[in-house]
């Protein structure tokens, strides 16, 4: 705490030092002077202060107890007196034998003689060690660190300090709060803006220091000090320059000239007369001045003006205070009027919003009343249509009985002409057995094994084979009015296949493959990669063969299960499963009907009421001329008047 003038100065010299006081005498000290607080060695659990009953010596540690190893120790060290210290352990030359001791020799080649003495030698073969006093010596850095933190913990805390004074009940100041820190020093402030002139003035202060550790989830108070101004110590301008250890919990308080902090264990020297002229020791043989009397006097002149500024800002502060109290209704009525523009603006708005789905609400009203008119119309129309198909109902229901009979005549006539077609087309293609050989068919005296034997006959034999089968096949979907799904093109031994509805991809290359058809064919030949050859070729892919068999014996499979509900056991047995188709249409029961010229009986009528356009395609439009022939060749000539004209007239109608 002092300062060192003139450091050239030779030792003949004499060195000055001038020690730091305070600016403020004692009697001066008041809460305005006070800017800051600090605490030093901040202490949460207060240590023990019993008399010890023995000495503080390394047997009252407690790891020097006896354990195994302590003993070997002991036994090995019999000669180590009381002391523990380092100035005991032996050097290790000492620790050397007598044999290895003798064994050195000097320089010159003479053996060194031994200086040891016989009685304080250590017992021989081994080097001994100082023992560790420390139980966590050989412990991981892990739990050294764990140890160190939980020591730290210990002593840090969440600080903060508050200000009371005489006659206040609440403090006059609360300071920040510093976190996890054991020598907390707290910011600036200036209380004159805390209390006022009367509260700066006073001398006396309590402090309540407030702590919170970890553990802890409130503060409490761990140190409460009413103490007055004058009782302080000043320590020096700076902490740094103080060098001596701060006691616990310590509260060093910064005034405006310095440091100041309580002693509790110090005594405060304080004259009982401080205007007594005393003569103080020389530190500086340069006289100092003293505060002049016209200095004094401008500085009270300079404190009144200070405290009637304090009293004008008190008056102004009160005014104000005052007439904001006496406008405090008009403020509130101009509130409540901002708040009922707010309010209307935001009806306003609201009626805008309601406005707009009003008019969406109306223009929805009249298009469902429109709706509504429309249906109505629509209504009285049905029910004058309905009224009058009622009566033209029982105006007819007498024909209705006559129409009932003759449609169960054409049913039964149609079911007979199939049997003769059935027998007829058995008489074209005929389909006989071999013998000696099971499920072995010819058709035209044409060989045609199963779809596994196919190499077994020769490929023209089996080409014109598969003609015959598919021929047959189409003059039966025809007749019996089933499409197949697997349309056939029967040209005898070049019959071709296409497959309309499977999903095949087009061919990789870009460019498309003329077709070697002509032009007139149907759109499904003109597509290679749906048409397949019922044909082996010589060259070229045997799985498009392959594939245009197993779309016939499809077609064979789907006619017999959806025309006539039977159940096929392989599809594989081609023409046995043809031979089955002929003898299911051909079953009935009476004689076949003979055939007549003039066209085909029994066909014509349901072709032309029933059959859809995609038949009409595939086997050619039937004129109203045919079908009205059939009807005369089929009830005679007296047709229209078992019928009538009108019955005629509706099937001479061409179909939309």
């Amino acid at each position: 705490m002092s300062r060192v003038r003139g450091a050239t100065a030779t030792p003949a010299e004499p060195i000055w030092e001038t020690r730091e006081r305070p600016w403020l005498v004692s009697w001066n000290r008041r809460l305005r002077h006070l800017h800051s607080l600090a605490v030093r060695n901040l202490t949460l659990s207060q240590s023990d202060r019993r008399s010890r009953a023995k000495i503080a010596d390394d047997d009252a540690v407690p790891n020097t107890l006896r354990s195994p190893a302590k003993l070997l120790a002991l036994r090995e060290a019999r000669t180590i007196g009381h002391s523990k210290s380092s100035d005991d352990l032996r050097p290790l030359k000492e620790s050397l034998g007598p044999d290895r001791q003798a064994s050195k020799q000097q320089p010159n080649g003479l053996q060194q003689v031994s200086v040891v003495d016989t009685k304080a030698r250590r017992p021989n073969g081994f080097r001994l060690r100082r023992r560790s006093t420390i139980d966590w010596a050989s412990a991981t850095p892990q739990r050294r660190q764990k140890r160190m933190e939980d020591v730290s913990a210990a002593r840090l805390a969440d600080v903060f300090f508050s200000l009371h004074v005489q006659g206040v009940e609440d403090p006059i100041y609360v300071s920040e709060t510093v976190y996890k820190t054991m020598n907390p020093t707290f910011q600036h402030t200036s209380l004159e803006e805390c209390g006022g002139p009367g509260v700066a003035r006073l001398d006396t202060v309590t402090v309540k220091l407030w702590v919170r550790t970890t553990a802890q989830k409130k503060f409490h108070v761990l140190l409460e000090m009413t103490l007055n101004l004058r009782s302080l110590q000043f320590i020096g301008k700076d902490l740094a320059s103080f060098i001596h250890p701060f006691p616990p919990n310590s509260i060093i308080f910064e005034l405006s000239d310095g440091f100041y902090t309580c002693f509790t264990n110090a005594q405060v020297d304080e004259p009982s007369n401080p205007f007594v002229v005393t003569r103080s020791k020389i530190s500086s043989p340069r006289t100092l001045r003293t505060t002049s009397f016209d200095a004094l006097l401008r500085l009270s002149k300079l404190d009144d003006s200070i405290q009637d500024a304090f009293a004008l800002r008190e008056k102004l502060s009160h005014d104000l205070s005052t007439l904001v109290e006496s406008s405090r209704q008009p403020l509130i009525d101009k509130d409540h009027l901002n708040e009922s523009m707010d309010y209307f603006k935001t009806v306003e708005y609201a009626k805008a919003a309601v406005d707009k789905q009003l008019k969406t609400l109306r223009h929805t009203r009249d298009e469902k009343r429109y709706t509504l008119a429309r249906r109505r119309e629509l209504l009285s129309c049905g029910r004058s249509e309905i009224t009058t198909g009622a009566t033209e109902m029982v105006s007819t229901e007498d024909e209705m009985s006559e129409v009932r009979t003759d449609l169960s005549l054409l049913r039964r006539s149609i079911s007979n002409q199939r049997r003769r077609i059935s027998s007829d087309l058995g008489t074209i293609f005929p389909i006989a057995a071999i013998p000696d050989k099971p499920l072995s068919f010819t058709i035209r005296g044409l060989h045609l094994p199963d779809s596994e034997s196919l190499d077994s006959s020769p490929p023209d034999q089996l080409s014109a084979a598969l003609g015959h089968v598919a021929h047959a096949l189409q003059l039966l979907s025809f007749y019996l009015r089933h499409p197949i799904p697997y349309p056939t093109h029967p040209r005898s031994s070049t019959t071709i296949m296409t497959d309309p509805i499977s999903n095949l991809r087009p061919p990789k290359s870009g460019t498309s493959t003329a077709s070697p058809y002509p032009t007139t064919v149907p759109r499904s030949l003109s597509d290679p990669t749906r048409s397949f050859p019922l044909y082996a070729r010589s060259s070229g892919p045997r799985y498009r063969f392959d594939y245009a068999l197993f779309l016939l014996n499809k077609d064979l499979h789907v006619l017999l299960s959806d025309a006539f509900g039977v159940r096929v056991l392989d599809i594989r047995q081609t023409l046995p499963n043809l031979m089955y188709v002929l003898a299911c249409m051909a079953a009935g029961e009476g004689e076949l009907p003979a055939r007549k010229a003039g066209g085909v009986r029994g066909l014509l009528r349901n072709s032309v009421s029933q059959v859809p356009d995609q038949d009409e395609s595939k086997f050619g439009p039937i004129s109203p001329g045919m079908a009205t022939s059939f009807i005369r060749g089929h009830f005679g000539g007296d047709v229209e008047e078992r019928l009538g004209p009108k019955y005629i007239n509706a099937h001479r109608k061409p179909r939309k």
